[in-house]
């Protein structure tokens, strides 16, 4: 077993795994949202990329079984050779099944990927109901956006607070987490 994976090794399993568009929008969405938050932490950047490019790899594949998500994540990544406890440990942690946790959140990583996977498909839903799309979003609107229980519904609001438990402001971490999808828009389809 491996228990390293490159950023490349990782794009051939999205290929082999992923074939819905909005899928690999959504996890390269939380990639650079990952990067951009470990280079504020000054963490392994590398490892924290691939968590956010990696945690839904199963996403396509366990349909309405959510009881699989994550762990057949994990599965995958043994099937093709790696074994790398930090990253599965997060992917983990990131899945909530009937408001439990499958595995305690307890690393800077655990909270982060919970916390970018979570605010990824905030911000881009929010930017497809504004005119301007990205042009002039703010921390104050996501922060407004995000106090409407009924907008986006489906976020977990509790995983993107949670970010306070790496001891990182909430306001700060919504403006990385802007800047990082902000900066890949046309790639993502806007």
């Amino acid at each position: 077993m491996k228990h390293e994976i490159t950023r490349l090794e990782a794009q051939a399993l999205l290929e082999k795994y992923i074939k819905k568009h909005e899928n690999l929008y959504h996890l390269r969405e939380s990639e650079v949202i990952m990067r951009a938050l470990a280079r504020h932490f000054h963490e392994d950047e590398e490892l924290w990329g691939i968590s956010g490019l990696l945690h839904d790899l199963d996403w396509e594949e366990i349909g309405d079984d959510w009881n699989k998500h994550g762990s057949r994540t994990v599965e995958i990544l043994h099937e093709n050779g790696y074994e790398i406890l930090e990253l599965e440990q997060a992917i983990l942690s990131h899945v909530e099944e009937m408001g439990h946790l499958q595995n305690k959140r307890t690393s800077k990583l655990d909270f982060a990927l919970a916390a970018a996977e979570s605010i990824s498909g905030f911000i881009v839903a929010a930017a497809l109901v504004r005119p301007e799309k990205f042009t002039g979003m703010s921390v104050k609107s996501i922060t407004k956006k995000l106090k409407d229980k009924s907008f986006a519904a489906k976020v977990n609001r509790q995983f993107i607070d949670d970010i306070a438990k790496t001891g990182m402001d909430r306001a700060v971490f919504i403006q990385i987490a802007l800047d990082a999808v902000s900066a890949i828009q046309k790639e993502i389809g806007f």
